[in-house]
């Protein structure tokens, strides 16, 4: 299923021709994690083939623990990693002075709505944006950061409480892409309405300067996993095109565009998280789960440009590492660290060689060698220059004396140098005689506006929208031609479908004040082609729901991450919202009904626990990014911002009954810059106790965020009365 802000007239799949790379940035740049052609190759000449601990070849070392890969664009180089200890643990983004290693600005920042441990923060790349020179970076609480390249965040979004983003706690995090007018990121979510209320891994298309959301594709089915797999830009048949490695197992082509899928290539039982990568020919693609057409376990294939297989080398897990392409050949390397070369034409195996034993960061080529990094500490720099490899150097670097500092990036190579991250420092390797060397790109077909094709559909920007009521928001609507290509603005009659309020002849809509949260479309009709646009007006403070108006079976629409998961229900209580047992045993959900900028307000509810033999639910409410929760089974009550890492936690003992109403109140004061949070719990129709029941300090506060529930629900969990004032 894929949402898209279009309804299509007799358009068909494109045929696909002939699939090219596309260059994109100034040649001795490194601004995204796979190279300037997103091959993992450079062609910079003379760079170092071993180097040293002490100084040797080493021209500078920052202090930075990352797992991810460094980006080089316009003199500075930017990672993305963590910080601190304790209460004091935080995201990380930095940029260094790419010559000198001194360090330009740093920004942290707070982790939270996510279960993913503090050792996996910054796993996702920075992408780097040489047209404008802007850094995207996505961290794995959900918070995506434009900035520019001083560090001044031009735009942000907090994916999880606008658009669902579904945090696993494996800590995969995907890294975003950016192309044209547009910066790509993908995710799994569970927004809110029909169209992306289903949890699946959806990509979502946002304009590179403004953050305006442009389109949503859902190209796949059911996840089977979280995944990390980047896109990889290509042009087929005169449409740049996408190729994306989806969480339900496929390879899948997308309009740039659009978003509409061209094909679609089923690969793996489970997610795909190796990146592909094109040569012009093929699109190259592997994993390491169970094959879809037998039982063994890895394949790497060669996918021609119609999605039909051309070749395969199967029983190799290449699960997490990303191929490098270079003149002809196509180097894997498998998760036990052993680097396969491959004819990129018939998949016939050259060699193999080992680098270590495990493998899960990607390699970079250059001058005829292989950077190799090894999650060990292990570093190796292979001589692939001749018909077969011969390691020339390899280290392996610690954190502290015996524990191995981890590698999860790959290296960027730029102007002549190995840049690389560790768990234990951000290294700059370079010879004396290493050349920086402009990058030959290879470009595609150009994609020419064609003023032959007809339109043969509208497009509204943006494709969504999140207001209050009474709100005025605007949008804007053109004619696309068959190959996604904006043609010129559309000219027709604006309408409102399932919103209450005003609409204007030039796209501009006033949302009604009179109902306190609404969710619907704002329509665009030429006579012929009609177009839509996603709106959702949370409610306006002071809010008050007791769910008695709610059809049995749904909740309120302009819940965040609620669909299917929780529904209005007639009880001898009445009518309320429950959140009941996850089918797949995912229980664990939080739910957001306001924008996330929201600050200063205090949320109560009325809740209710069950118990299913020895198994309790927990449930509790969500204020400025903070929950307070009931945990059933250990009888306990919690502060949190951050459930796996307990940064700022306070627990105390607090026995409670299941099938029991209690009431539930959440307040977050600021102040002398902390955050304290303040909880009551008390049996609902007692009188309110005057103090609090459980208060926590935050020296690193959250100033706002959206107002929420939470629940996990191994058995039935209840809500009433939710107020926000």
């Amino acid at each position: 299923m894929k949402f898209f802000n279009v309804v299509w007239r007799n358009l068909g799949v494109c045929g696909l021709g002939v699939l090219l790379s596309v260059g994109w940035a100034r040649g001795d740049d490194w601004p995204g994690w796979r190279g300037p052609n997103r091959t993992g190759v450079s062609l910079e000449q003379n760079l170092p083939e071993t180097w040293s601990l002490e100084g040797q070849n080493l021209l500078w070392k920052a202090e930075f623990t990352g797992r991810s890969t460094p980006i080089v664009m316009q003199g500075r180089v930017f990672v993305v990693g963590r910080t601190g200890e304790g209460i004091t643990e935080q995201g990380r983004v930095a940029c260094f002075d790419a010559a000198s290693g001194d360090l330009l600005w740093d920004h942290t920042y707070n982790v939270f709505h996510t279960t993913i441990p503090f050792n996996r923060v910054g796993w996702a790349n920075p992408a780097g944006d040489p047209e404008t020179g802007y850094v995207y970076t996505h961290g794995v609480g959900g918070l995506f950061f434009c900035f520019d390249r001083d560090g001044r965040i031009l735009w942000s979004k907090s994916l999880t409480e606008e658009y669902g983003r579904i945090s696993g706690y494996g800590g995969r995090t995907h890294t975003p892409l950016i192309v044209n007018d547009l910066v790509v990121l993908s995710y799994l979510s569970t927004g809110w309405g029909r169209e992306q209320g289903i949890p699946r891994h959806r990509y979502f298309a946002f304009d590179k300067r403004t953050g305006d959301l442009i389109w949503v594709s859902t190209p796949g089915g059911p996840p089977k996993d979280t995944t990390y797999a980047t896109p990889v830009l290509t042009s087929v048949d005169g449409q740049r095109a996408l190729i994306v490695g989806d969480a339900d197992g496929s390879i899948y082509a997308l309009n740039v565009r659009t978003g509409d899928k061209l094909w679609g290539f089923k690969l793996s039982q489970r997610g795909i998280n190796s990146s592909p990568v094109t040569d012009g020919r093929y699109v190259y693609a592997s994993h390491c789960e169970e094959n879809v057409d037998n039982t063994s376990l890895g394949r790497v294939v060669a996918i021609d440009l119609s999605g039909a297989e051309v070749w395969r080398f199967d029983n190799h897990m290449v699960g997490y590492t990303s191929p490098v392409l270079h003149e002809g050949r196509l180097y894997v390397i498998d998760n036990s660290a052993n680097v396969h070369c491959l004819d990129a034409s018939s998949g016939v195996r050259l060699w193999e060689h080992n680098v270590g034993t495990v493998g899960k960061g990607s390699a970079a080529y250059g001058d005829g060698k292989l950077y190799v990094p090894e999650v060990n500490g292990g570093f190796t720099i292979v001589d692939v220059s001749g018909d077969r490899p011969a390691t020339l150097d390899r280290k392996r670097i610690e954190r502290v004396p015996g524990h191995y500092a981890e590698i999860y990036g790959s290296p960027a190579i730029a102007n002549g140098r190995v840049y690389f991250t560790t768990e234990e420092g951000l290294y700059c390797l370079g010879a004396e005689s290493s050349t920086s060397m402009s990058q030959p790109t290879v470009s595609p077909p150009q994609d020419d506006f064609d003023a032959s094709l007809s339109p043969v559909a509208i497009q509204i920007r943006p494709a969504e929208i999140h207001a209050s009521p009474g709100e005025r928001v605007s949008f804007s609507a053109s004619y696309v031609n068959e190959k996604g290509q904006s043609m010129w603005g559309a000219r027709g009659t604006w309408s409102l479908a399932g919103l209450s309020g005003t609409s204007e002849g030039d796209g501009k809509v006033t949302l009604s004040l009179d109902v306190n949260g609404q969710t619907g479309y704002a329509v665009f009709d030429d006579g012929e082609l009609t177009a839509r646009a996603r709106v959702r007006v949370s409610p306006k403070l002071p809010y008050y729901e007791d769910f008695e108006a709610l059809e049995p079976g749904t909740q309120p629409d302009f819940l965040v991450g609620g669909f299917r998961k929780f529904r209005a229900v007639d009880t001898d209580d009445g009518r309320v919202l429950m959140k009941p047992p996850s089918p797949i045993k995912l229980h664990r959900s939080s739910v957001f009904f306001g924008a996330p900028t929201l600050s200063g307000y205090t949320i109560q509810a009325d809740v209710k626990g069950t118990r299913d033999r020895r198994v309790r639910s927990d449930v509790g409410l969500i204020s400025h990014r903070y929950i307070m929760h009931l945990i059933g089974n250990h009888q306990r009550l919690q502060i949190v911002s951050w459930l796996s890492d307990l940064r700022m936690a306070k627990t105390i003992d607090f026995p409670w009954d299941e099938d029991t109403w209690y009431t539930m109140k959440l307040k977050v004061d600021q102040e002398a810059g902390r955050a304290i949070v303040r909880g009551k719990v008390w049996k609902t129709g007692t009188v309110e106790p005057e103090e609090w029941s459980i208060e926590a300090e935050d020296p690193l506060p959250l100033t706002e965020g959206s107002p929420g529930i939470y629940g996990y629900s191994p058995t039935n969990v209840y809500y009433d009365n939710l107020k926000v004032w």
